[in-house]
């Protein structure tokens, strides 16, 4: 069965992070429109074909979901949900995929494995994932800061033996020290090395590696991957009982549709509504950081923008 990558391609805009000579690290452009396409993959080979293609292609980064409309690819938004304000319609769609990408920030490595020594970092990162990973092909890439920060940060790219969705992944690895983002269908996924300016270095000397083992990751069955009913939520912020969850619908209901201006504000109120409902035990952090962050790309904030604002509110909340 073969599958295929979205590839996001931001004319004259940077999606790679640039390190100055002083070891600064600048950020990734905004790109409020981008180009999109498709690139087939058949197996794991095809899609590091992919990857070492796209390493020095600094103007892409790719995603998940499947292109909504083949007509509309070309100066278009990053949008999973319709603009209710300026009435774009989506641009992505969820979609199951059998490459999984999974990535790893500051995890801590063990006295005598390197940076430099990607396969050594990365099966250091595979002990932390279940078994179904272990002993599986898997291709290892470090991000934009692995050995410039300490600790790993990595990216392991897969191959499953059935198309997953986003949702199930986030079930099946919740307990895994993965960030959960990289599920979403509109969540861009960098894939370029960064732009080293005269003065600084890279210090690996390879960004790319693959540990050998088995085709393929065997996935659990969707059964195993539903999550289970979700608790009745009591929320008695002024005084109001919720038994329903509506409260947790309604936060996201109201930073989705916040109008330009006022958008920022509407998540920092959603994120300490939602912190108030983490103190309940209602919802989990990382479902919570979720449902926020998609919301807020349903509204049309930028993710690194929403992500530093959910991390505020649910700090503070």
């Amino acid at each position: 069965m073969s599958d295929s990558i979205t590839i996001v391609h931001a004319r004259g805009r940077r999606l790679a992070k640039t390190v100055r000579a002083d070891g600064e690290i600048e950020g990734y452009d905004s790109a409020k429109t981008v180009d999109l396409f498709e690139a087939e993959i058949a197996d794991l080979e095809a899609l590091e074909a992919v990857l070492c293609r796209f390493e020095h292609r600094r103007d892409c980064c790719v995603v998940r979901g499947g292109i909504a409309d083949p007509s509309r690819v070309k100066g278009v938004r990053r949008l999973l949900y319709p603009d209710s304000e300026t009435g774009d319609e989506p641009t992505l769609r969820e979609m199951p995929r059998q490459w999984l990408a999974l990535d790893f920030d500051t995890l801590p490595l063990p006295a005598g494995i390197k940076p430099e020594d990607l396969i050594g970092c990365g099966r250091v990162a595979i002990e932390s994932l279940p078994l179904e990973f272990l002993r599986v092909r898997t291709i290892v890439q470090a991000t934009a800061s692995h050995g410039l920060k300490p600790g790993a940060r990595l990216r392991l790219w897969y191959w499953l033996d059935r198309p997953v969705c986003g949702d199930e992944l986030k079930y099946w690895l919740r307990a895994a020290p993965v960030d959960p983002k990289i599920f979403g269908a509109a969540q861009a996924i960098y894939t370029s090395a960064p732009l080293f300016l005269p003065g600084s270095f890279d210090p690996l000397p390879t960004r790319i590696s693959v540990i050998p083992g088995d085709l393929a990751v065997a996935a659990p069955t969707p059964d195993r991957l539903k999550p289970p009913p979700r608790p009745k939520v009591v929320f008695n912020h002024f005084h109001n009982r919720d038994p329903d969850g509506r409260a947790i619908e309604g936060i996201v209901r109201s930073v989705a549709a916040a109008a330009n201006g006022n958008r920022n504000a509407a998540l920092y109120w959603g994120s300490c509504r939602m912190a108030e409902l983490i103190a309940l035990h209602a919802i989990d952090q990382e479902t919570a950081r979720s449902l926020l962050e998609d919301a807020a790309a349903a509204a049309g904030l930028p993710p690194n923008e929403a992500a530093a604002t959910v991390r505020s509110g649910l700090r503070h909340g």
